[in-house]
Order: C-alpha cells, then sequence, then structure tokens
C-alpha cells in the first residue's frame, strides 16, 4: 500500500518533534487512510509495518554494539472500516461467537482468529478501526498508559460531540453511563492490542454509524450484562467519518505529544 504527499500534520501542543535529532527518538506519526479495507489484507499490512520496524530495532541493537548511528524507526496509524467481520482474541472464547459457518454466510460475515489480546469483537461499515503501529520506544515504554491514552483520545473525541464517557473498573474500552451503578452501561469502543518488544499492532474500534445488530451475533469481548452503542444511536443521526478522524487525530497527538501527518493511500 503506497502514500501519497502528505497534507498539513497535526500536531500537539509543546511538540517533541523539534528534539528528534537530539533524542534519538521519532515522535512523528504517519496516518493513513485506507477507506473500506478487507480485514485480512489490513491485518497482513500491519504485520508488515511490524516486520519492518523490528527490523530496524534488530539493526539498531548491533549498531549500538558497534559505536554506529542507530536508525529513526517509523509509527504508523492506520485509519479504516472493514466489511462485515468478527475476530476472535487469543484469550477469546470460541463460543461466543453464536454464528454457525451458514450463519456467517448468511449475514455476510468472515470471522477470524487472531493474534491480539481480548475475546470477540465486530467490525463493519460505519466503525471507525485504527491501528496504530507504533514504537513505544519513542514515547513511553508502557503498555496500560498507552491502552489509557487510546481511550483517553475516544473520550475527548465523544465530549467534542457532548457525550460524557469514560472506563469501567477493570473493563477495557470505553462506555457511556460509565459511573459505579449507572442504570445502562454502553460500551462505544472496544481494544485489543499486541505489542512485540514496544512496537504495538492491532488497536481500537469506534462505534460511530455501525449496525448494532451484528453484535447480537456474538457476547462482544466476553461481556454477558452490558450493551454496545454507537455515535449514531446516542445522537440519533448519523455523523461523517471524516468528520470523527478529523477531531479523533489531534486529541491522539496532543496525548502522545507526537506529530500525525495524514496522508492518503
Amino acid at each position: 500500500m503506497s502514500v501519497s504527499s502528505p497534507t498539513p500534520s497535526h500536531q500537539a501542543p509543546g511538540s517533541r518533534a523539534a528534539t528528534v535529532a537530539e533524542s534519538g527518538s521519532n515522535p512523528r506519526v504517519i496516518v493513513e487512510q485506507l477507506g473500506l479495507a478487507d480485514y485480512e489484507a489490513t491485518w497482513a499490512y500491519q504485520e508488515e509495518l511490524l516486520a519492518a520496524t523490528l527490523a530496524i530495532k534488530t539493526r539498531n541493537r548491533q549498531a549500538v554494539d558497534e559505536g554506529r548511528t542507530v536508525e529513526l524507526t517509523p509509527n504508523y496509524l492506520l485509519l479504516c472500516q472493514h466489511p462485515h467481520v468478527y475476530t476472535l482474541g487469543k484469550s477469546g472464547k470460541p463460543e461466543h461467537l453464536l454464528l454457525d459457518a451458514e450463519g456467517l454466510a448468511r449475514h455476510g460475515a468472515t470471522f477470524h482468529r487472531i493474534n491480539r489480546g481480548g475475546d470477540i469483537t465486530y467490525h463493519g461499515p460505519g466503525q471507525l478501526v485504527g491501528y496504530p503501529i507504533l514504537d513505544l520506544d519513542n514515547f513511553f515504554t508502557d503498555i496500560h498508559r498507552y491502552l489509557r491514552l487510546l481511550e483517553e483520545a475516544v473520550i475527548r473525541t465523544l465530549a467534542d460531540y457532548g457525550l460524557a464517557a469514560g472506563r469501567i473498573v477493570g473493563l477495557t474500552g470505553v462506555w457511556l453511563d460509565f459511573e459505579a451503578g449507572a442504570p445502562n452501561p454502553r460500551k462505544i469502543c472496544a481494544l485489543g492490542v499486541k505489542c512485540s518488544r514496544w512496537v504495538t499492532m492491532h488497536g481500537f474500534a469506534f462505534n460511530v454509524n455501525s449496525d448494532l445488530s451484528y453484535f447480537g451475533h456474538i457476547v462482544p469481548c466476553g461481556i454477558v450484562d452490558k450493551a454496545v452503542t454507537s455515535l449514531q444511536q446516542e445522537l440519533g443521526h448519523a455523523v461523517p467519518m471524516t468528520e470523527v478522524e478529523q477531531r479523533l487525530v489531534p486529541h491522539l497527538a496532543a496525548l502522545f505529544e507526537a506529530d500525525f501527518i495524514v496522508e492518503q493511500s
């Protein structure tokens, strides 16, 4: 997948981009907007980017041993939607998919076991999926902080639409009616990631204009007692996906103190 010339970037206040040469880290993130993309092809592309970054890190270890200059590792954020697909993480239970092969075909959906954490989830048109391929050595080496910042970017995006969202203790993702004792907690964004030598892949799935009926065919993330919602459901109207991306990316840039460079594939 190729990229075109960059458009103006989203740069955080006090961005570290100017200190790249001094610190040896790279706080620039290339944002690729892939549109409606096949799940398997996008997964393979993530693996390709991950492998290339890990190869640089291997060369850098040797360069340090030999006193040579190291290469800066790249960072990417892939933004896309997928055709209807269910994915099961390494710790997931197959019985949480409530459709057999015939049922999947009837609903025009596919199913994949994948190498992220977490249980089963759904991706489909109208859902904004983000796959950060970040070398956390460029930012901070703390996977829990990483997850919380992804959540926080979505929380701030929802606040832009007048929605109060937050976290539920012990559960990943972003929720509405998240406060203890709230009558109807609803999940609007799921997270599932993998990290190899501090390089991330997989990411978040933000229900914007999703067909929520597809969640009725799984036990989402293995959670049986809470609902799923979307931005469209909460606002009562569809929201342009490009508008949501344009709100989300600057929040990510601010939280990661990074320069997000938006490119078209």
